[in-house]
């Protein structure tokens, strides 16, 4: 049997696209292994197919990237494998090093603009050491892919070399009810709105959405996975006296993160145009508000804003300001029949933007390297 290799930096347990691609290989007959990173607060991982994670001194910074492209080299060198499968910059060095003292087939897969990021707009050296990487390995590889259009073309345009484009939509699920003890900590009566997703960091509007709970009656705000700028956020909740109204709920389990976001009456996509990275982003939760059938706010950004005006699936903003936050929701809290309007269109589209109707280009790519 071909053995396939996929590697990430993060510890796995939240990381449904990568799962997905996993078992689209799975499902093509290759034995699967992903390789990732075990953190303190690690979720168990139960998949159909064997993991392995690296427990590492280092959690974050240079040294953790350092530790990490070394330990994923030599693990990948006395591996058997036939397809290597890197996600994203920080593990395609490793990846394409043993690609070539192996002779093996590589498939790289950027979920983003990695040197653009916000973390490391004020981290010159950083960023030109990842730049680096980048502009060294990605024009000689072959099969590669990304997230949306645009990333696609800005990889094209840079480096001459055609990136598949394959979107992060989800499975079409059966979504759990919520469970009664979690429902209990909201109010039944309330507008409920929701922002979520594992990467609540800087820049995502958060700050913003919990000041405008402020300008609205009768509005909770459920924030639910985990990211850095929570520290931040509970300060500021506590700091308005919003505990009543803002309620954290912490990184769940997929199914769980669904059925939060299907109680929603709406879903906040509001990333700032801070970084490129942002600016051509199309993160993983528009597509779940779309499967829970949860309209969106959404910040006019290129592939979001699209994607919302395609189907008309929510409001578009144009500055992120609790202002404007505010005036979104309280637009969508008031007329029922908008709300209506746009709830069904989600339902619609969710009968196309699912992951059925994408994996056929990934299994595609596969089959290009090992025809059945």
């Amino acid at each position: 049997m071909k053995r396939i290799i996929f590697s990430v930096t993060n510890d796995l347990a939240t990381d449904n696209r990568v799962n997905r691609s996993c078992i689209v290989a799975q499902s093509l007959g290759f034995e699967v292994l992903l390789v990732g990173r075990k953190l303190p607060k690690s979720q168990d991982v139960i998949r159909s197919y064997a993991t392995k994670r690296f427990r590492l001194i280092f959690k974050t910074g240079v040294l953790f990237y350092a530790a990490f492209q070394l330990r994923l080299f030599f693990y990948l060198l006395f591996k058997r494998v036939d397809i290597l499968y890197s996600n994203d910059l920080d593990t395609l060095l490793p990846n394409y090093l043993i690609s070539k003292l192996k002779r093996t087939p590589l498939i790289y897969d950027s979920h983003e603009l990695f040197t653009e990021v916000p973390e490391l707009e004020h981290s010159p050296f950083k960023k030109g050491i990842w730049a680096f990487v980048e502009k060294r390995i990605i024009p000689k590889l072959k099969h590669c892919i990304t997230v949306n259009e645009s990333l696609a073309a800005i990889f094209e345009k840079k480096y001459g070399v055609v990136f598949h484009v394959i979107r992060n939509v989800p499975e079409r699920i059966t979504i759990p009810k919520m469970d009664p003890l979690l429902a209990e900590k909201i109010s039944s009566n309330s507008f409920k709105v929701i922002i979520q997703g594992s990467g609540l960091n800087v820049d995502r509007g958060i700050e913003e959405a919990i000041e405008a709970i402020l300008l609205l009656e009768n509005v909770d705000l459920l924030i639910v996975g985990d990211g850095d700028v929570l520290p931040k956020a509970k300060k500021i909740v506590a700091n308005l006296s919003l505990e009543k109204r803002v309620h954290f709920f912490g990184k769940r389990p997929y199914q769980e993160l669904m059925a939060f976001t299907q109680l929603a009456d709406c879903g906040l996509a509001i990333d700032k145009p801070s970084s490129k990275n942002h600016q051509f982003a199309l993160p993983n939760k528009v597509f779940d508000y779309l499967q829970a059938g949860t309209p969106i706010i959404c910040m006019d950004l290129v592939e979001i804003k699209s994607l919302v005006q395609q189907y008309e699936i929510g409001l578009v903003i144009s500055e992120v300001s609790p202002a404007q936050i505010a005036h979104a929701i309280k637009t969508l809290q008031h007329d029922t029949t908008l709300l209506s309007s746009l709830r069904s269109n989600c339902n619609k589209a969710a009968e196309i933007e699912h992951w059925g109707n994408e994996k056929p280009k990934l299994e595609a790519i596969m089959r290009t390297i090992y025809p059945e």
